[in-house]
């Protein structure tokens, strides 16, 4: 029955997630939370292990909750649930790339998922500032996430208007990284 449920929730995830992950984690959220696989803190959790891991955010998110709840055989079936949907449209959109992307409907429903995508991104992260710095540190503290977010935001947007291409993703991983150690754990 868990294995049914797993490939029921993820297979969900990956037929309606848009945008990449971060704008699937509201949904991961709800059926995360939905199920009763993890509670809210234990998910913040694993976003941050699945963001730092190698790999796509919710192929690790699913692989890890299908592991949780059943062992490999779970993570296996989480993980193709995910992955499945994604996998059959790349091979319908491969046969059907050079008539679709010339229809005007096609180009014009790409262009209106764009401004979603951002602000389901946005809310995401928004969401994960607040979260994380009043659950963990009190309401008191809420200023360090906000902080090191506005901080980290100003090194990249200031990196494009210096060099064309921005600072690099890994540099900028690297940053957050020595950031957080050194307002956290010093």
């Amino acid at each position: 029955m868990i294995l049914l449920e797993l490939f029921a929730g993820f297979l969900k995830v990956g037929c309606f997630a848009f945008g990449g992950a971060y704008g699937a984690i509201p949904l991961i959220r709800d059926v995360v939370l939905s199920y009763g696989w993890l509670d809210d803190e234990m998910l913040t959790y694993m976003i941050a292990v699945s963001e730092g891991t190698p790999g796509p955010i919710m192929v690790n998110l699913a692989t890890y909750v299908g592991s949780s709840q059943a062992g490999i055989l779970g993570s296996l079936v989480a993980t193709l649930a995910v992955v499945l949907p994604s996998f059959i449209i790349i091979l319908l959109v491969t046969a059907l790339l050079k008539t679709a992307l010339k229809n005007p409907y096609v180009q014009a429903a790409l262009r209106g998922l764009k401004p979603c995508m951002i602000g389901i991104i946005l809310a995401t992260g928004v969401y994960m500032i607040i979260r994380n710095g009043i659950v963990i540190q009190g309401s008191a503290m809420l200023i360090r996430p906000l902080i090191l977010t506005f901080v980290l935001g100003a090194i990249y947007f200031g990196s494009r208007k210096i060099r064309k291409n921005g600072i690099s993703p890994i540099l900028l991983i690297c940053l957050s990284a020595v950031a957080g150690i050194a307002t956290y754990g010093l």
